[in-house]
């Protein structure tokens, strides 16, 4: 396939995605107002209760019998570099942009976690269904990719909810509403405490009949002091790990997503659980095919609320333009040029197998835009929610051009 082929059969499903988010932001219009703020969080429910369980679920079950499960080890491996690399540019951009304290988890956040769920969900089937895609067999490829993709999604979601949520959590509670009362407490204590030292020092400045004994107490305290510096190096980490441990919510680990993902590994390993639940002759067949159908819902009802979210980015920017571009650039220049050269390592070191469609979602982990879930942590945690707004309307419009060049790129290497 020519280069022109590649850029038409990545940017289908890229308009496929934008068509059905546009018609959530319609729906969420004033005038129309059939997405308002109370419609739009129960179908979030819906969708984060059961839809997006479902699927990833589903996936993971249905693609077992093509694929095996242990032989994708190295996607939690690439998802895990992703968010490393990730978190490490959005330190170094909150440092160089100098952004307020309470947004550097969602700066962070955003260049760590990327949507690996409903784009990679409507991509891949999209590729496979067309006639002259580089993957082969449009049926194979379908059943193949989404076991790929759950995999992926699944996994992504756990970083989502245990990394990204904690980190927007230990920054807002660094300057949540409280902080302000804290500050002046502690203002007014420094100014206490000040002026107690401007007394003490000016004292010493004075003749004194006891200097003897002021001497011996300045010697103690000095000698105290000393010691409480010596403190081992263990302890301080000790102090470092129980203060970190503080700002983390391990019920986040128990997520609807994260516990369908756990279950669908379980399914897809164990043989006999599977032979019991998939396949035409299997007894419990009813509940993958009602486990399939629930997941069927999930990647138009996340395409839709996707748009609908990104109304309150258009209305409103108030980010700041070198943020917006810094987080851009992140996410489309930098993370993609690190994918490219990490999987074609892996695949030189045969660590990845021979599959280019494997290889393919391998690589479309770095080119997604943010997680659109750190929008809900953000509604969640009441931190940054316009400012995330904004964040995500303009990445996912530059998600329309960055990701089909960057699909086209990929399979071009591929094939």
């Amino acid at each position: 396939m020519n280069i022109q082929e590649l850029f038409l059969l990545a940017l289908m499903p890229v308009l496929k995605t934008l068509l059905i988010a546009v018609v959530g932001l319609y729906l969420a219009l004033d005038h129309v107002s059939i997405l308002t703020a109370e419609g739009r969080h129960h179908l979030n429910n819906l969708v984060f209760y059961v839809f997006f369980p479902s699927l990833c679920a589903s996936g993971l079950i249905s693609s077992s019998t093509a694929t095996g499960i242990f032989s994708l080890w190295f996607v939690p491996v690439s998802i895990l570099i992703t968010f490393l690399v990730g978190s490490a540019l959005g330190w170094i951009l909150v440092k160089i942009t100098r952004t307020p304290q309470h947004l550097h988890g969602l700066v962070i956040g955003c260049c760590a976690g990327g949507n690996m769920g409903n784009l990679p969900v409507i991509i891949i089937p999209a590729i496979c269904a067309e006639k002259n895609n580089p993957f082969g067999d449009s049926s194979a490829c379908s059943i193949n990719g989404m076991g790929y993709v759950s995999l992926s999604m699944g996994i992504g979601a756990i970083g989502i909810w245990s990394y990204v949520y904690n980190i927007i959590r230990a920054y807002g509670k660094r300057d949540d509403g409280d902080v302000s009362t804290y500050s002046k407490l502690r203002e007014n204590s420094h100014t206490e405490t000040s002026k107690r030292a401007l007394d003490s020092t000016t004292q010493t400045l004075l003749p004194s009949s006891n200097s003897k004994g002021d001497e011996v107490s300045a010697e103690l305290i000095y000698q105290r002091s000393m010691d409480e510096t010596k403190v081992s190096i263990p302890t301080i980490i000790e102090k470092k790990v129980k203060s970190l441990v503080e700002y983390i919510d391990l019920s986040v680990l128990f997520r609807p997503p994260t516990v369908a993902t756990v279950i669908g590994i379980i399914i897809a390993s164990i043989s006999p659980i599977q032979n019991f639940m998939v396949g035409s002759g299997a007894p419990l067949r009813f509940v993958e095919s009602s486990v399939v159908l629930l997941g069927e819902a999930a990647i138009p009802s996340m395409t839709i609320i996707m748009g609908a979210n990104l109304l309150r980015g258009f209305k409103r920017s108030g980010v700041g333009i070198w943020l917006l571009f810094g987080i851009i650039v992140v996410r489309f220049v930098i993370l993609p040029i690190i994918g490219v050269a990490i999987i074609t390592v892996a695949k030189n070191l045969g660590m990845v197998g021979t599959d280019p469609l494997y290889h393919f979602v391998l690589l479309l982990q770095y080119a997604v835009p943010p997680a659109m879930a750190i929008g809900t942590i953000t509604q969640l945690f009441e931190i940054g929610e316009t400012e995330c707004s904004v964040i995500m309307f303009w990445n996912y419009a530059v998600a329309a051009v960055a990701l089909t060049l960057w699909s086209t790129y990929f399979m071009y290497i591929l094939s």
